[in-house]
């Protein structure tokens, strides 16, 4: 076959970490943490989304350990990231509310990662909000990023 391609770098959320031990979202959030575990994606932590699991259980604290070392990356907090934050709550994309939110995207902006996985439908996997996230991304020098639930980055088994 051709060249290797290079790994996805796929930034986790703590929804996402949680989502392991949840009814509603255990199935896929599972089935995607097989695909890290097996290096088919590289799992993008920060230091953000392990302050957000401080207060949750040690299982679900524990969980990303799961994934190979050379499977996953953890981000620092940068002021990089702060900037581009601050800019989306600026242009009203959320709300101060949800400042943590914008934090996620743009530690996996800044950090160049590929894809954002979550399950909050309401602030980040959503498509106006994902065109807007993008738009400033892009007018401050950035690429833009997929923000995706873990059930779209499951691999079809046809397609294997």
């Amino acid at each position: 076959m051709g060249r290797q391609m290079k790994k996805m770098l796929v930034y986790v959320d703590a929804s996402v970490v949680g989502g392991c031990d949840d009814v509603e979202f255990a199935e896929d959030s599972l089935a995607l943490w097989r695909l890290f575990a097996q290096g088919q994606y590289v799992m993008v932590l920060s230091e953000h989304t392990l302050r957000e699991l401080a207060g949750a259980p040690e299982r679900v604290r524990r969980r990303p350990e799961e994934v190979p070392q050379r499977h996953r990356l953890l981000l620092a907090d940068n002021d990089e990231a702060y900037t581009l934050a601050e800019a989306y709550l600026e242009h009203g994309i959320v709300g101060p509310g949800s400042r943590s939110d914008a934090l996620h995207v743009a530690l996996a902006v800044v950090s160049e990662c590929d894809v954002l996985v979550s399950w909050n439908f309401k602030h980040m996997v959503n498509l106006g909000r994902i065109r807007l996230f993008n738009a400033v991304s892009m007018e401050k020098g950035y690429r833009p990023i997929e923000i995706r639930s873990p059930k779209e980055m499951l691999l079809d088994e046809e397609e294997i």
